[in-house]
């Protein structure tokens, strides 16, 4: 089955003995670095952006992570709830301090230069919500039941969004509608979104070479790499993304004040659009022109979201983390309520137009979710149609063939089914490789689907 964005920390620890005995001390010094990186931003960002307890973050979403007992035992976790900031260090060294500021989210760095973001979308009325069905109260029970106490599912919340409306819904103790959650990769959905977006006025041009500076030459290979070949992780730039913390992407992550730049200067791998493999160093390239093209600071990318994307889709609890070159993370730190992402879906149910204003490129839906070579994986959305092993796998599951969806670590989901005119958001920390829950994705979608009484009231 498909997994997408898995922190490295829950792998750091197991390999780190036997890494140990191959590799270079410093490299092992790196990866304890990013484990301790990963369990600062991790928590700073739950406990500053979602309102979560500390210990609850701990026990649910980090300490289950596998080989992660290792690291804890020389653990010293320090929650400053005065200055809004996390500092973790491992045996007294490899200290990491994530800070949370306004309008920015945590960030491990100094914050970019500028104007804070502020998030000027007004409350409102929340949308219709209709009393659920006898069905789908049994089918958020089952998405919610913890059959095995020895792998816990920590399921946060379930919407399950009909036309512009929820049609059921529920959430864990304090977790509610307004909640912000981390997303993790879904969040590309969004940065997909808003290239969108720019392809539709005119700022940027898919066939065209990405506006990359460090590739502006002709002679420089990289130079041919196009919006589109990111968006679709076809690029051929050598990032791999193995979550060991050995890896190129853990470094970017967690190491980095620019993670775009760093990305940029990988060496090509394949030449460009000839393989397909997935990267959040794409996304991150894409967040980077994303910033360039709206004015090239964090409050400008905040301001062109939420005029251009979040507002008028209603969306009002989201935060966007940044980079300290002021480039949104948008390959993994996007939070926003479930309603939210419910929201988000719908667009993609409109052909991207939203009361009569069209937001994405005529055509945008279709290209995002048309599969990319021989992948499940289309643009910025994963895919049941095709004949990729994993997308046959889901459908041979109980998913529907027309369904795509957002896809995040530990069982963040996006799941839209066009011709249902439905929308089912999952949220919540499942540990539980490599899966991540998608079977009880999979028992939740054809239990909504097959309870279709609610669709004529």
């Amino acid at each position: 089955m498909t997994l997408r964005r898995k922190l490295p920390l829950a792998a750091c620890a197991a390999s780190l003995v036997v890494a140990a005995l191959w590799r270079p001390v410093r490299a092992v010094g790196r990866v304890l670095r990013i484990g301790t990186a990963d369990y600062a931003q991790t928590l700073c960002s739950d406990v500053f952006v979602s309102g979560l307890d500390p210990g609850r973050v701990a026990a649910e979403e980090l300490d289950p992570q596998s080989g992660l007992g290792r690291l804890k035992k020389r653990l010293h976790i320090e929650v400053d709830r005065t200055r809004r900031r996390v500092a973790v260090t491992w045996a007294g060294r490899f200290e990491s301090t994530a800070t949370f500021r306004d309008g920015l989210g945590c960030s491990l760095h100094d914050p970019p230069p500028g104007p804070t973001p502020v998030t000027s979308i007004a409350p409102s009325e929340g949308p219709a919500v209709a009393a659920p069905t006898e069905g789908l109260r049994r089918a958020l029970d089952h998405a919610f039941a913890e059959p095995n106490p020895r792998r816990p599912r920590h399921v946060r919340a379930v919407v399950i969004w009909h036309d512009g409306r929820v049609v059921a819904e529920r959430y864990a103790s304090g977790v509610g509608p307004d909640t912000p959650l981390i997303a993790y990769s879904m969040s590309k959905s969004i940065v997909s979104a808003l290239i969108g977006i720019l392809v539709r006025e005119g700022r940027l041009d898919l066939k065209a070479p990405a506006p990359v500076v460090a590739w502006s030459s002709p002679a420089d290979p990289r130079h041919a790499i196009t919006i589109e070949e990111l968006l679709r992780m076809t690029s051929g730039l050598d990032l791999d993304e193995d979550d060991s913390g050995f890896d190129p992407v853990s470094r970017m992550f967690f190491l980095e004040p620019d993670m775009a730049a760093f990305a940029a200067a990988a060496p090509l791998a394949a030449a460009p659009g000839t393989r397909w493999r997935y990267t959040s160093g794409n996304t991150l390239i894409l967040c980077a022109i994303l910033r360039d093209a709206v004015g090239g600071r964090a409050a400008d990318v905040r301001a062109f979201a939420e005029h251009e994307l979040f507002e008028p889709l209603g969306m009002r609890n989201v935060t966007m983390e940044f980079d300290a070159a002021g480039s949104p993370i948008g390959a993994s730190r996007i939070f926003a309520s479930a309603r939210d992402w419910a929201r988000f879906g719908q667009l993609y149910l409109d052909d991207g137009r939203v009361g009569g204003r069209r937001l994405l490129p005529e055509g945008w839906v279709r290209f995002s979710t048309t599969p990319t070579l021989d992948s499940d994986y289309g643009a910025g959305f994963w895919l049941d149609r095709g004949h990729a092993a994993d997308a046959r796998y889901r459908v041979e599951a109980g998913m529907p063939e027309e369904a795509f969806y957002g896809s995040g670590a530990f069982g963040q989901r996006l799941v839209i089914l066009p011709s249902q005119r439905l929308v089912i958001v999952r949220l919540g920390p499942t540990i539980d490789p490599p899966n991540f829950d998608m079977r009880g994705l999979e028992t939740l979608v054809s239990e909504v689907v097959a309870e279709r009484s609610w669709t004529t009231r």
